[in-house]
């Protein structure tokens, strides 16, 4: 396992734009290999920025670092739009792109955008089918019960980006493992991916014949002495988590109350111990979002740099 960061701007930060930049730049500085930006849903507060047009700026501001979408909800757009799209910024970044999409919750889908939610696993499906071909430069014609697709996108010389789809429950599993290259994760603690997400997607890609899936996992890090400050600080942060159904699950499955249970937390021992959890769950990459005020991101971020290859 190696460790990596996801950087996104704190709402209301004044920096706005440039504040995403910056932790791009600031991550390469710090020695990283690649970092990951989500993809906010449309809510008052939250960073406005789309991620993908983000890192195509990033990509071709700051060399030598890859750059992935954890995630880009596929939902939203057709999935020819989304692979133009990902090419053009993996044309920006030289190639250094990894597109991590997955279909949301619903509340997001039904509620914000007015979108069906039913099946998601069944739409996730039929937008993989169309998405890995139209990526490859690959004629499509597909007929789905869900998704029309019908032409050809000529990519650009960059290499193709790879997929990874954001997959918790056991369909969703089965199907990033037969299309995809793997899994990026978040509110999933060490248990559930050992026992469930692991070998779930692991089994899957076997069984298509793919190579070992890459497994994510991502949750905030925060190196501190005020243990009870900075869970408190989580629940108010991401206490909503835990109401989300998928997040429910993998909470459940882990055998905790909310997403603070699982989070990374504490001095630097106790940080490297809940890390090696990680890492022994075979977690591939675990993408760290530094938390706390301005001086706990700084302390965390120079940690996480010092150890990031102290589980390979």
């Amino acid at each position: 396992m190696f460790i990596t960061l996801t950087t996104a701007p704190e709402p209301g930060d004044p920096n706005g734009f440039a504040a995403l930049l910056d932790g791009v730049d600031s991550a390469h500085r710090a020695g990283f290999t690649r970092v990951w930006t989500p993809q906010m849903p449309p809510v008052a507060g939250l960073p406005t920025w789309d991620a993908l047009t983000a890192l195509a700026v990033a990509g071709a501001r700051t060399p030598d670092i890859e750059l992935g979408t954890s995630v880009v909800v596929a939902q939203t757009q057709h999935p020819f739009v989304l692979a133009r799209q990902a090419l053009t910024t993996a044309a920006a970044a030289d190639g250094r792109l990894l597109l991590g999409i997955g279909v949301s919750h619903r509340w997001v889908i039904n509620d914000v955008f007015g979108l069906d939610f039913s099946a998601p696993a069944a739409y996730l499906r039929e937008y993989l089918e169309v998405l890995g071909p139209a990526l490859a430069g690959k004629p499509v014609d597909h007929h789905g019960a869900r998704i029309t697709a019908v032409g050809q996108l000529t990519p650009p010389d960059s290499a193709t980006p790879p997929i990874l789809a954001a997959a918790l429950g056991p369909r969703m599993l089965r199907i990033a493992g037969e299309l995809t290259a793997g899994t990026v994760t978040t509110w999933t603690g060490p248990k559930a991916l050992a026992d469930h997400i692991v070998p779930g997607i692991t089994k899957a890609a076997d069984a298509a014949g793919r190579p070992a899936p890459q497994v994510i996992a991502g949750l905030p890090v925060s190196v501190t002495a005020d243990v009870a400050g900075t869970r408190e600080l989580l629940e108010q942060s991401f206490g909503g988590a835990a109401q989300m159904p998928s997040y429910r699950a993998m909470l459940d499955l882990e055998g905790v109350d909310s997403a603070a249970d699982i989070s990374v937390f504490g001095d630097e021992d106790a940080a490297l111990a809940q890390l090696r959890r990680f890492a022994d769950a075979g977690v591939t990459e675990f993408t760290a979002m530094p938390f706390g005020d301005a001086e706990a991101q700084a302390r965390t971020t120079a940690f996480l740099a010092a150890h990031r290859d102290a589980f390979a």
